[in-house]
């Protein structure tokens, strides 16, 4: 038995399928705020950066290391040459003191050595630690700047969701007073066609914008007013009014 509402009734699911569409591209703009790529991008960056930062302070660690072990021989020789030098000055014998300032020679040879070497050493940790704090400021941009974007991101999405939740109550006090079988047939059709409801205006079937053929608007007109009736263009159910130029 075929499908029968009366044309009030149809005229509905054109504002049902209205609501619809609008959830559609709420949901899309939903998922394609420029706000989520933007975080996406930011959210790599500061992956990069953290990596980045990871290696510098490995290397800065490495290099302390380092400046620790060269202070340490600093250290090591600088209680040689006060020990050397003392027992130079309580030192009688002329073998001894030729050969404590022999030693003292080669120990002041390697302080300066070591000195060069501790002063390289720390210029290239300054050099790290500039790097490190450079990186560090940036990863507190990025993270000011992901701020400001996740707060951008929450004011748009509150404005979207409540423009979803008037449609969405739209939505339901609409279909609470449509039949339950022209309900079900619009939500099939939608499921499979994407569209449930087209208006035919001027003999152009609006969900699909295609004239229909004149055999079939001859169907259409020769069809009761309360039949319901598929669009041959969009499979959505087709909706008549005065606009549909029959």
């Amino acid at each position: 038995m075929a499908l029968k509402a009366g044309p009030e009734t149809q005229a509905m699911l054109l504002d049902l399928q209205a609501l619809d569409t609008k959830l559609a591209q709420l949901d899309h703009r939903m998922k394609s705020l420029p706000e989520h790529a933007a975080l996406a991008a930011l959210a790599t960056e500061s992956g990069a950066l953290r990596t980045r930062l990871a290696e510098q302070q490995g290397l800065l660690e490495n290099t302390r290391i380092e400046l620790g072990r060269v202070e340490a021989d600093v250290k090591v020789v600088e209680t040689r040459i006060e020990r050397d030098s003392q027992r130079l000055q309580a030192s009688s014998s002329v073998k001894d003191v030729a050969a404590l300032e022999q030693e003292l020679q080669a120990l002041r040879k390697r302080l300066d050595d070591l000195e060069e070497i501790e002063l390289a050493v720390m210029e290239r940790a300054e050099e790290q630690e500039a790097a490190v704090a450079g990186t560090e400021a940036a990863l507190g941009a990025i993270a000011s700047r992901t701020l400001d974007a996740e707060s951008a991101r929450d004011v748009a999405l509150a404005s979207i969701e409540a423009e979803r939740s008037t449609a969405s109550a739209g939505r339901r006090e609409i279909a609470s007073k449509l039949p339950e079988d022209l309900m079900a047939l619009y939500e099939k059709q939608r499921a499979r066609y994407g569209t449930g409801a087209s208006l035919l205006r001027g003999g152009v079937s609006m969900a699909s914008g295609v004239k229909l053929l004149e055999d079939e608007l001859q169907k259409i007109r020769s069809a009761e007013p309360d039949d319901v009736l598929i669009c041959p263009s969009s499979d959505a159910i087709l909706v008549r009014t005065d606009e549909s130029g029959l």
